[in-house]
């Protein structure tokens, strides 16, 4: 009897671990902020680490769009999926293309202490709804961690990292949305699924 009440209980804060971090996600989509605000200038980082990007799976060669950064760096974004579990995938691949090794803006992390906390990510990353008035952010876990790449601070010249970043999905009405992230020029993309 024991042992069926403990998986019973475990499943139930499973499942409460995941709505938390849905709500948390839902709740930072409002748009408090300036949509037209220019991106920050970048600032320094520790020395070189590593990360564990998930799957780029379903990509094609020709990315939906390459956003120019700081520094040389270029972001390729190879796509951007909506999932039936309420939220939007992005993947794609940070490249240096300047002929040093660049160390990744702290900016990239956006400004907030839970996500800093957590060490160099993705987590400035947003997405804009323009026609549904809406900033999605990206997503975190009841940790405070974003469910994004981590753990890299530098980028040797022509060197490539795989990138991805979860956001709630806008309503499957909206199929275009905005990419914003930090040093780089803003994208326009198309969500599919």
């Amino acid at each position: 009897m024991s042992i069926r009440f403990t998986s019973t209980a475990r499943r139930g804060m499973v499942a409460m671990a995941v709505a938390a971090g849905l709500a948390l996600g839902v709740a930072g989509c409002g748009s408090g902020g300036d949509d037209n605000k220019k991106p920050d200038t970048p600032a320094s980082a520790s020395k070189s680490g590593g990360s564990d990007p998930s799957a780029q799976e379903g990509q094609s060669d020709a990315p939906l769009a390459e956003v120019k950064g700081s520094n040389g760096l270029i972001l390729d974004i190879t796509s951007a999926t909506r999932d039936s579990g309420g939220f939007v995938t992005v993947n794609g691949s940070l490249r240096n293309d300047a002929d040093k090794s660049v160390v990744i803006p702290a900016a990239l992390s956006g400004n907030e202490t839970e996500v800093i906390r957590n060490g160099p990510s993705l987590g400035g990353a947003t997405l804009v709804d323009s026609k549904g008035k809406k900033r999605y952010y990206v997503l975190r876990d009841t940790d405070g961690r974003p469910l994004t790449t981590t753990g890299f601070t530098t980028i040797k010249s022509g060197d490539e990292l795989a990138v991805f970043m979860q956001f709630p999905a806008p309503p499957t009405t909206t199929t275009e949305v905005s990419f914003e992230l930090p040093t780089f020029a803003v994208a326009t993309i198309k969500i599919s699924g």
